[in-house]
């Protein structure tokens, strides 16, 4: 049985609370200028660490080579260019760290410039990304060049994130958005050059667009995400499906996946891409030296044990199943008190969890980083409704919060 707390009887106790309460008390009349001070300083603290904590992943040898294999057609004069580009970037350890791993993948790639060139397959698809690469490239270097693209993404997935709340009057949930977002590993998406965190901010956007009933914007928008990550083509494939079942009308819903499902077949024809099963073979089951011509027959039991073994990654060294159980569980929790979310916003909800589930079926891989974009939006989706039931549970107690509002989203 609860019991109220004794008073505090000791000096430091005393203190302790009146510092607890004047911090409340002073967060509460600036709520909502507070909570938008606190993401921001988190989203200038992260895109600084892009510059001072930059992390060197091999992914972008091969981003920054097809950026510029206009310039370098031959396989040699790229391969040259794009190790001697990175090794000038990068410190010792880290050039150490992309090149020599005892014989492995890696020091092989480093020393076979036809073996490199034809891992590019997969990375051409992309080709918003290195084109954006490309371009600035021509006015500082390719890893400053990435490293700006990382901040550019980092800064604007803030500004997205802020809007939305700004929207919703719920800035001052803001700082929760953060601890959502370090759940996610945002910082090291940050920090990692390649498109994913580009990806997840235009989705955003899009998303947004999508519950304000903008629908141009969204089907622009939603047609880009596919265009730098293939591979939403899967949760655009799945709102559509959803809002088509259940007679959601969204001419930008519709516009866009028709749109993305153009896009994806032009890019993966125009890019060579080997296609779905010697991708996911490389990727998830053995790499491969040399990727031109390889295709392998389709295997139940590799693909289940490829299966399996991203799932023991994703549960065992990853945060984006725990993530994802938080949303389920305050949507559930919100719709049994009676706040649930509306039909618009509900098939946005569904369609980007079960993305989560046909993205990692399709393409089992345990990288958090794969599925930010589908698992950062479900929660200020049910901002709204939580912020609602806090506030309807803070009334029945004779303690109205009047410094939150629960706004709806504007139509």
């Amino acid at each position: 049985m609860l019991t109220r707390a004794p008073a505090p009887s000791g000096l430091f106790d005393r203190l302790g609370i009146a510092a607890l309460d004047f911090a409340g008390d002073l967060y509460a009349k600036n709520a909502a200028l507070l909570g938008a001070a606190l993401f921001s300083l988190y989203m200038l603290l992260t895109a600084a660490t892009v510059v001072v904590l930059p992390d060197a992943n091999w992914d972008m040898l091969p981003y920054l080579a097809v950026a510029e294999e206009g310039t370098y057609p031959d396989p040699q004069a790229l391969h040259d260019y794009v190790y001697g580009t990175v090794k000038a970037a990068v410190s010792e350890s880290d050039w150490r760290a992309l090149t020599d791993d005892g014989g492995g993948y890696r020091s092989h790639m480093a020393a076979n410039a036809a073996d490199f060139h034809s891992q590019l397959v997969m990375y051409r698809v992309k080709f918003v990304y290195a084109e954006l690469l490309s371009a600035m490239s021509k006015v500082m270097s390719p890893v400053a060049a990435m490293q700006a693209i990382q901040v550019f993404s980092v800064l604007l997935f803030g500004a997205v994130t802020l809007l939305w709340l700004a929207r919703q009057r719920l800035l001052a949930l803001a700082p929760l958005a953060a601890g959502v977002l370090m759940a996610l590993e945002f910082g090291a998406a940050a920090r990692a050059n390649s498109p994913d965190l580009l990806c997840a901010a235009v989705m955003l956007g899009a998303l947004l667009a999508y519950v304000e009933r903008r629908e141009v914007p969204a089907a622009i928008l939603l047609t880009l995400t596919v265009a730098i990550r293939p591979d939403n083509i899967v949760f655009a494939g799945v709102l559509f499906v959803l809002t088509a079942t259940f007679r959601v009308r969204s001419a930008g819903v519709i516009a866009g996946f028709l749109a993305s499902a153009i896009v994806y077949v032009a890019v993966s024809r125009w890019a060579g891409h080997p296609g779905w099963w010697p991708h996911l073979y490389f990727s998830s089951i053995e790499q491969q030296l040399n990727m031109d011509g390889f295709d392998p027959a389709f295997s139940v039991a590799a693909y289940a044990k490829a299966f399996v073994n991203a799932a023991v990654r994703a549960v065992g060294f990853n945060t984006w199943v725990g993530v994802a159980v938080l949303a389920l569980g305050g949507w559930l929790a919100a719709s049994r008190a009676g706040f649930g979310l509306d039909r618009r916003t509900g098939i946005l909800f569904a369609a980007l969890v079960l993305a989560v589930l046909a993205k990692f079926a399709v393409f089992p891989i345990h990288d958090t980083r794969i599925y930010l974009p589908n698992l950062f939006p479900p929660f200020l989706l049910i901002a709204v409704p939580l912020a609602a039931l806090w506030r309807s549970a803070a009334r029945n107690a004779g303690n109205r919060p009047d410094h939150l509002s629960t706004g709806g989203a504007r139509p």
